[in-house]
């Protein structure tokens, strides 16, 4: 089911937005603000497109001072706002407010310094992901964080989620390799946050603000942690028979104390569709793969490497292949890194889904997603962090067929519910957002949730930045706590259905 609405300000805040627009078309070109309704509507969802909203207002500024003054209009006149920068979010995250601006970081794209001497760089919050790293790798670094979409996704958006990747299994999230950053607040003041050191006295404020999906403020400027080539990396695909053998040669490698770079596990459905829209070359029969990347000095790779194939014999593997050259591996993770995109190649419509369990839970886990599968006849295809137990479940409908949606719908909120009985969580890299912000109650009491909120109301006692968002009611600053009211989150935030 997609839900959709039609931009239709009140008269009190009509005139907010005109005023803001004002303050914008001073500043920016005539075509980084948009109002034209048929333009605007290119903005109306991130990647999650299951939810639309068309903004009232699109301002695409080009640097700090731009943005902060927007935002410091939108205080004036108490107009809320979304930041948005390449769009990919999978969670609803910059879906915008139909009474409200999208702020747009597109072309905010500079990567300012390359310091490889000490290991940092800045940039730009509309930076794509892949383009830093290509930045850094003639100095003999790259930038660790590597999400699916890292070809299209933006910095400020990797910042805003905390994204993660294949290898955040070694190499950790996002939060890991952020170490300072220029920080709009939500009355459009600028201050900085961290700075070059690993460690900076005070309050950890940069890292309140990095996963808090928007809803605190803006980070612009960015100062990342750069991480040195490795000498060596070797990238493994395996077949296995089941999925349970895969999660069981994952977890013998685990506790043999290696910590691949990564493994990605995906089942039957996720490599049909893969091969239908890569042709990857993944083992013809295999119920399930494991994509297993060693990197490091060489003697230690030469010996983890030994160790892990026989893990994998020992766990049933039927296949392993080793990468002989860079096109090679690079064939074996497109296969993995096109998962998403490629499911549309045997379904219409799909949920990509987020949630994390223990590793040691995997078997157990996936067996109860193949029977919600089997029992509401909704397909789920299962690509995922097997190292780390971050969960990528693809549920697959056809929007076309009535009750399709509303069926996907049900067996994806089940999948959670299954993360949350194993000790696991509902979001684990795709944050919360619009999507998940339902499922918050059932991970969180109500005085977690007042806590939570009094943190955001310490950076944003307006409630403008990105409202809506993370929490289950719009709990607006100044509720007695236990109290809440106001409308459903989806209705808070202009969609006109809610389901």
């Amino acid at each position: 089911m997609t839900t959709t609405t039609e931009p239709g300000p009140t008269a009190a805040t009509a005139a907010g937005i005109e005023a803001v627009a004002e303050v914008a078309r001073r500043l920016l070109p005539a075509d980084g603000v948009i109002s034209d309704h048929a333009r605007l509507r290119t903005y109306e969802c991130d990647g999650l497109a299951h939810y639309r909203v068309t903004p009232a207002l699109v301002v695409m500024p080009e640097d700090t001072a731009q943005l902060a003054a927007v935002v410091r209009a939108c205080a004036e006149h108490r107009v809320p706002y979304v930041a948005r920068g390449s769009g990919t979010g999978l969670s609803g995250g910059a879906l915008p407010h139909a009474e409200g601006v999208l702020v747009v970081t597109s072309r905010m794209r500079s990567i300012t310094q390359m310091r490889p001497e000490d290991q940092r760089a800045v940039v730009d919050p509309g930076v794509i992901n892949l383009d830093v790293t290509r930045a850094a790798t003639p100095h003999g670094y790259y930038y660790a964080p590597d999400p699916s979409s890292q070809q299209i996704c933006s910095i400020g958006g990797n910042v805003a989620e905390n994204s993660g990747g294949a290898h955040c299994l070694k190499y950790g999230f996002t939060t890991n390799h952020v170490v300072g950053a220029d920080f709009v607040t939500s009355d459009g003041d600028v201050v900085a946050l961290g700075g070059d050191a690993p460690d900076t006295p005070g309050y950890d404020l940069l890292g309140a603000v990095v996963g808090s999906e928007g809803t605190l403020g803006v980070v612009t400027s960015t100062t990342v942690r750069l991480t040195r080539l490795p000498e060596e990396v070797r990238t493994i695909l395996v077949g296995f028979a089941t999925t349970d053998q895969a999660g069981a040669a994952t977890s013998a490698i685990i506790s043999a104390g290696i910590v691949p770079a990564a493994i990605e596990m995906m089942d039957a459905l996720a490599i049909e569709a893969a091969e239908a829209a890569t042709h990857c070359g993944y083992p013809e029969g295999a119920g399930a793969v494991l994509v297993i990347e060693l990197d490091g000095a060489s003697g230690e790779v030469e010996a983890e490497y030994a160790e892990v194939e026989r893990f994998c014999a020992e766990n049933g593997a039927f296949e392993q292949r080793l990468a002989t050259d860079p096109t090679d591996r690079a064939l074996i993770w497109k296969g993995r890194k096109s998962a998403f995109a490629a499911v549309g190649r045997i379904s219409p419509d799909y949920i990509v889904q987020d949630g994390v369990i223990p590793r040691t839970a995997l078997p157990e886990v996936l067996t109860a997603i193949a029977e919600l599968s089997a029992s509401s006849g909704v397909r789920v295809a299962n690509v995922f962090h097997a190292g780390d137990g971050n969960l990528h479940p693809l549920v697959l409908f056809d929007d076309a067929v009535e009750g399709a949606g509303e069926a996907a719908e049900e067996v994806s909120g089940a999948i959670l519910d299954l993360c949350i009985q194993h000790g696991g969580s509902i979001t684990g890299e795709h944050g919360v957002g619009m999507d998940k912000a339902k499922y918050m109650p059932r991970m969180y009491t109500d005085e977690d949730l007042d806590t939570m909120q009094m943190v955001r109301c310490a950076f944003d006692p307006q409630n403008i930045s990105n409202p809506g968002k993370v929490f289950p009611t719009p709990r607006l600053c100044g509720e007695v706590p236990g109290r809440h009211k106001g409308a459903h989150p989806l209705q808070d935030a202009g969609v006109a259905e809610v389901f």
